[in-house]
């Protein structure tokens, strides 16, 4: 007999997302579980108003926390995980289900690969996401806590590979993307901090550029034109470059005066 299936959607104010990805799961998924984190935009309206799906709520600590919270309540065995901002394909849906039509006893998550987008562009190259298992057992998978890039501990033969993708359509603006990098930039500093991992010329100047090379040249971002020269840009000049000046914030930086709290101090 085949096993149902629960589509897990994490979100926090994703208006503008959140009809067009329930509306490419609903042919998949025999229950779909919205968890949100806080939503002030209307999200969960427009999530009511569609209909046929359940809501739980919670506060937003970190990725992996949330997605290791929200899996326990999902009502059966397999849970596949969809953020707001993406769409599954007619393809992923129907590999989906040729696996829970009878799934492998010795298979407990699967990898699911990404369609990147960029300002509404596609990238076939200069892709930010690697793929993912996505796809998991309920009682069997939870996510390594760490701030940023949570991992299922799942053994590697213990994983399969789904046909199809998942389209990620991560930034339509500039705003976007500096927002959230913003924090994304800290939370990886933070976490390389704690590792023990420091910066410094090397860091600051040279891995910038290597990476600007790998994803530009050995892995063809040239080959998405102007789109793929600006998301390897971004992702060298900005991302690698930010983490690691944080770092070196972290260990050097000189923290600004505060002549308030001097001045209470001698009142005082």
């Amino acid at each position: 007999m085949a096993e149902k299936l629960t589509v897990l959607i994490p979100c926090k104010n994703e208006r503008r997302n959140i009809r067009p990805c329930i509306a490419s799961v609903e042919s998949v998924a025999d229950e779909i579980l919205v968890a949100d984190s806080g939503s002030t935009d209307g999200t969960l309206q427009i999530v009511r108003e569609i209909g046929g799906c359940r809501v739980i709520e919670r506060e937003y600590v970190n990725h992996g926390d949330f997605i290791n919270w929200a899996i326990p309540h999902a009502a059966h065995r397999w849970v596949m995980i969809v953020d707001a901002d993406e769409r599954m394909t007619p393809e992923l849906a129907r590999s989906v289900r040729r696996v829970l039509a009878k799934p492998p006893d010795h298979i407990d998550a699967y990898w699911v690969s990404f369609v990147c987008f960029f300002m509404g562009r596609r990238l076939r190259f200069a892709r930010w996401n690697t793929p993912a298992l996505r796809l998991v057992r309920r009682d069997k998978c939870r996510n390594r806590i760490c701030r940023v890039h949570p991992e299922f501990e799942v053994p590697q033969n213990r994983t399969g590979k789904l046909h199809g993708g998942l389209l990620h359509y991560s930034y339509w603006t500039y705003d976007q993307y500096l927002t959230r990098y913003q924090d994304y930039t800290r939370r990886v500093a933070h976490d390389s901090w704690e590792k023990g991992k420091r910066t410094g010329w090397a860091g600051l100047l040279l891995r910038p550029m290597f990476r600007f090379f790998q994803l530009y040249v050995l892995k063809g971002g040239v080959l998405d034109g102007l789109p793929g020269l600006q998301v390897c840009m971004l992702t060298a000049f900005f991302n690698t470059f930010i983490k690691q000046g944080r770092l070196w914030e972290m260990e050097h930086a000189v923290p600004q005066p505060d002549p308030e709290q001097e001045a209470s101090r001698r009142a005082a």
